[in-house]
């Protein structure tokens, strides 16, 4: 792992838990949704940048 994919997934898994302490705090769905997709993005741009897919 290189630093760059290692940083996306963390920064992924750091929106992760907003998505869920959002969901707790009954925060409006589409600032949960905003999250959701900008989690994703970085956990997938994070996994496909490892070097086990090359």
């Amino acid at each position: 792992m290189n630093g760059i994919s290692t940083l996306l997934i963390v920064v992924g898994l750091f929106l992760v838990g907003g998505i869920i302490s959002f969901a707790k705090q009954q925060m409006p769905k589409g600032l949960i949704v905003l999250l959701s997709i900008g989690a994703a993005m970085c956990l997938v741009a994070g996994v496909l940048r490892l070097e086990v897919w090359n």
